[in-house]
């Protein structure tokens, strides 16, 4: 029997995630938001959050996995830093739990032993999910997890992950790592123009708003999950949202009417969906799958997949939480949003026998 209750973490840069497993069934899913690259007190008060929700964090008997983004945050000198940097702040708040970094081909490492496994185990955790996916699943398909920030689209078939590249510069050479989320990316980076009222608009190249605007309008975006503060640190209502879309093209939003404005975050949702399904296809060439490969949605926008299942003529996309882990009812949601905890707590179950 696998080990009887596991911790995963996921330490990104700007979310903490936490799945608590027990048996192999997940009772428990958490997201804090954590802007990492303002200062390592930010994960420390996480961390106190999450020990004030569980005591038992702290028990010499309980068993941590771990997999991280957040080393990448220009708060660390280099890459090497943040991971023995993270390992550390982890290793002591939880003290004495068992803490395992996952290091992906390498396998697992304690705390102590970051420093020397820091390439492995940095930015680790799509690989995590996705090894997660391919051993839960049958047959061939792609991982399409579109978080806050990125968007992962990784290729696996007949219970392994078919990608040789391990770091986000080889993944991103690859298209198999899109800086595209639903939250956090900012809109100038989809342009350089948009339709506005039917007339293509340069747009300004401003910290004015982000696609979270544009999924907030649509509203598909979970007000849950929508963490982060907005570009101008004001509200989060619609109107407050229509304003941030009109000054990326030099308006107000009394300039235009609600109907001129859902039109417009609805052309910036299409801008998305193209690129991302491009990258897609370039995925799917690249790994010789075809229109039977599946998709397995995960992410906090993973509501875009069938849109872009439709644009590359494949069947709609299967939930995370559906396929590859027992998820109880009542956290799916959560799940589905905060793969990489759930995968990287399965995947040390697996060797706890």
């Amino acid at each position: 029997m696998p080990r009887s209750e596991i911790y995963g973490w996921d330490i990104g840069g700007a979310h903490v995630k936490l799945s608590r497993s027990v048996a192999g069934r997940v009772l428990e899913v958490a997201q804090w938001p954590c802007p990492l690259w303002l200062g390592m007190d930010r994960l420390d008060a996480v961390l106190q959050a999450a020990l004030a929700r569980w005591p038992q964090l702290q028990a010499a008997h309980t068993l941590h996995a771990v997999t991280m983004t957040g080393e990448m945050v220009d708060h660390f000198s280099h890459r090497e830093a943040g991971v023995q940097g993270i390992a550390t702040q982890l290793a002591t708040a939880l003290a004495p739990a068992r803490l395992r970094l996952f290091a992906g081909d390498g396998g697992w490492c304690s705390a102590a032993d970051a420093g020397r496994h820091w390439a492995a185990i940095a930015s680790a955790n799509w690989l995590a999910t996705a090894r997660h996916v391919a051993l839960a699943t049958t047959g061939a398909g792609v991982l399409v997890d579109i978080g806050s920030t990125t968007a992962d689209l990784i290729a696996f078939s007949g219970g392994r992950v078919l990608t040789a590249a391990r770091s986000d510069a080889e993944r991103l050479a690859g298209g198999e790592l899109v800086y595209h989320g639903v939250v956090r990316t900012p809109l100038c980076a989809l342009g350089p123009r948009i339709d506005w009222r039917g007339q293509p608009h340069n747009l300004m190249n401003e910290f004015f708003a982000t696609t979270a605007d544009v999924y907030r309008l649509t509203g598909e975006l979970d007000p849950g999950h929508d963490m982060q503060p907005p570009a101008d640190h004001a509200g989060k209502d619609l109107p407050a949202t229509r304003q941030r879309l009109a000054r990326m093209v030099g308006l107000d939003a009394r300039d235009g009417s609600d109907a001129d404005w859902l039109a417009m975050a609805q052309a910036w949702r299409e801008r998305q969906l193209a690129e991302i399904a491009g990258q897609l296809q370039r995925v799917l060439a690249r790994h010789g799958l075809g229109r039977d490969a599946q998709l397995v949605r995960a992410g906090c926008g993973a509501f875009l997949v069938d849109d872009i299942a439709t644009r590359c003529r494949l069947a709609p996309g299967v939930a995370y939480a559906d396929i590859a882990a027992a998820v109880d009812p009542a956290v799916r949601g959560w799940g589905q949003v905060c793969a990489p905890c759930i995968a990287v707590a399965a995947l040390l179950a697996r060797e706890e026998i």
